[in-house]
């Protein structure tokens, strides 16, 4: 029985191995999930033609940049969909050592870059027409967190043009003149220039195409001089010596492909080398993404039904009609059966009985609504809380010597805990973030903490008070705090980066949203949780509500409020990571950067640092939150007898 069972088996085999053999790839095609769009929607074109024409499984693997550039050319993934010819160390180094190869050329006549202001800005400054005449014009562009200085809105950190952007601005003599201001990451950077557009308000900023948003807005580039190759080159060094400038270069677009890819799907790469779009069918493409909020599968679905012409010419005879039939089109457009017209749109969109309630589109419209109208408002608060906040604490922190606030940190320690090895501890701790060269991170973190904590207490405190009085405000105020600890940060960052600008004052305002529930939450329940005969006694000796809170409920309630403090505390520290995400300076800025280069040194550093602080203030703000006995109890433990 067993040797029938085994030649079954073999004949199953055998007659299912042409089957296998007969798709075009022989293992799946891992393609890098880029997060642009004009990156998302050509890769979503090559997929179609890899799993639809010639019958290959596709996977995607997400990541940023330059993790995905190492990963390709370790072959852990096969191919990025867009490549930025010349523009990433990464790639060269790999192309020199035969890993990977960046075949085709993707968009005809090259991809474009270049430093732009909005055009309204040239038509009403008829003089700024070159770099050479920014400086008569910096009062333009005034920089909100440091009105002595212009701002130019660079790259984020860890991305290639922000090291030539900032080669640029030293080698042009502007950086005496404009700060290099880092959105933290590229959308962002997006939000504040649509921001500027909407209230037509200057910008000057680094920006490329193709892009959606170089498509709705009309972009002014500033005149550089010629583009000079070996210039060029060491602007792309972070550690480059020569002061020339140089125009931008036109760079070609390719697909970046594994060598072994190569090797094992010629036919694939043979395709891919011929895919190419215009100009207008990219810039076209990405608008109509961006308008009709499509991914960017579903426009490289909707380009080709709408284009066969354009790639039946890069497939062979037989890929070109099994992508035909798998589209539920002929290879002139026209539409064959709905049923296979329905089947390839499943893919890209999921069918649903439901009705259309979704309110993206009204939200949209409101907020840039709110923006064009009331944005001066906004900035206004924005202005308000940097020049009488975070500013003047930030100066203070700066103006102190370094061996000053070690020496009060570390008194502060041990007058909390009252254990020398930990007092002594803490001064290492900070000494040894200023020897790892993060100490001016370490001051932008601890002003926007610092600020953050003194404003959810001034707002948490009081709410959480009357909370604790009233049933119905708990009932109104409760799901608001749901929501506010359950929303992930990024939904919130995007309208309060459109209000209130890239930079310091979003991060405030993302930390205290974060930062309140738990504050209000453990201030109500340790007023209600007061042992109820004090407060009988209290009103029984005639006390009003007033002194019943001030004197028997709050320092009942101190040790749940001071824990909800050293949440509040935490929790802004969290942060730190989420505020440079949006512009904002500090340890969170040097751990971005180091994710964004794959630079583990530094990653580590500034982690380092991060848990430094976070231990510190965590066991400071516990011990000067615990009651009075417990206090005294942790006193007289740190005490030893002599002799």
């Amino acid at each position: 029985m067993r040797q029938w069972i085994a030649l079954s088996l073999l004949c199953m085999s055998v007659l299912l191995l042409p089957v296998s053999a007969s798709a075009a790839c022989e293992s799946p095609i891992k393609f890098g999930a880029l997060t642009w769009e004009s990156g998302q929607f050509i890769s979503g074109v090559l997929k179609y033609i890899a799993e639809d024409g010639y019958d290959c499984t596709i996977e995607e693997v997400p990541g940023a940049g330059p993790a995905l550039e190492t990963a390709l050319s370790q072959n852990d993934i096969q191919v990025i969909g867009e490549q930025w010819v010349g523009r990433s160390p990464i790639m060269e180094q790999a192309i020199e050592q035969n890993k990977v190869a960046v075949i085709g050329d993707t968009l005809k006549g090259g991809a474009t870059q270049g430093w732009y202001v909005p055009k309204y800005v040239l038509e009403e400054n008829p003089g700024l027409r070159r770099y050479q005449d920014l400086p008569k014009y910096a009062e333009l562009f005034k920089d909100p967190e440091d009105p002595s200085k212009s701002r130019f809105m660079n790259c984020p950190s860890g991305w290639t043009c922000e090291i030539f952007n900032t080669r640029l601005l030293k080698n042009t003599g502007l950086d005496s003149i404009f700060n290099n201001a880092h959105p933290g990451t590229g959308a962002a950077l997006d939000a504040e220039i649509a921001s500027a557009f909407e209230q037509h308000k200057p910008l000057l900023f680094y920006y490329w195409q193709p892009t959606g948003l170089m498509a709705k807005y009309d972009f002014a580039p500033l005149a550089f001089p010629d583009h000079k190759d070996a210039c060029w080159q060491d602007l792309l060094r972070a550690d480059g010596t020569a002061d020339c400038v140089s125009g931008f270069p036109i760079s070609p677009l390719g697909i970046a492909v594994s060598t072994p890819f190569i090797e094992s799907n010629p036919e694939l790469a043979d395709v891919f080398k011929k895919v190419q779009f215009s100009s207008d069918e990219l810039n076209g493409a990405i608008l109509e993404m961006s308008e009709n909020k499509r991914s960017g599968d579903e426009q490289a679905l909707a380009f080709l039904h709408k284009y066969p012409s354009v790639w039946q010419a890069w497939l062979s005879d037989e890929a070109a009609s099994n992508l035909a039939a798998k589209l539920g089109i002929s290879l002139t457009g026209e539409a064959i059966t709905a049923d296979a017209t329905a089947s390839s749109t499943n893919r890209a969109t999921s069918l649903s009985s439901f009705p259309s309630w979704s309110l993206e589109t009204p939200l949209n419209n409101t907020l840039a609504s709110v923006v064009q109208n009331y944005g001066d408002v906004f900035r206004t608060v924005s202005t308000m809380a940097l020049t009488y906040l975070l500013l003047p604490i930030e100066r203070l922190l700066t103006t102190m010597p370094p061996w000053l606030i070690i020496a009060l940190v570390t008194v502060l320690a041990w007058f909390g805990v009252r254990k020398i090895w930990f007092a002594l501890a803490c001064g290492a701790g900070l000494f040894l973030i200023g020897a790892f060269g993060l100490w001016g991170a370490l001051i932008d973190t601890l002003a926007l903490l610092i600020v953050s904590v003194l404003v959810t207490v001034v707002i948490g405190i009081p709410i959480g008070i009357a909370m604790s009085g009233s049933k119905i405000l708990r009932k109104v105020v409760t799901p608001i705090l749901d929501v506010m600890q359950t929303m992930p940060s990024f939904v919130y960052l995007i309208p309060v980066l459109m209000l209130f600008g890239i930079g310091k004052v979003p991060a405030l305002f993302a930390t205290i949203i974060y930062a309140l529930p738990p504050l209000i939450r453990l201030t109500t329940l340790g007023i209600t949780q007061v042992n109820h005969e004090m407060v009988e006694a209290g009103r029984s000796f005639g006390s009003t509500h007033l002194q019943l809170l001030i004197w028997i409920k709050l320092p009942q309630a101190l040790p749940s409020i001071m824990a909800g403090v050293n949440q509040a505390v935490m929790m802004s520290l969290s942060m730190v990571v989420l505020a440079s995400m949006i512009g904002a300076p500090g340890l969170g800025e040097d751990v971005l950067q180091s994710i964004q280069t794959l630079n583990i040194g530094q990653g580590l550093q500034a982690g380092t640092a991060i848990v430094i602080v976070a231990i510190i203030i965590d066991r400071i703000t516990q011990a000067f939150g615990q009651g009075k006995r417990a206090r005294q109890k942790t006193i007289d433990a740190g005490r030893h007898p002599i002799g």
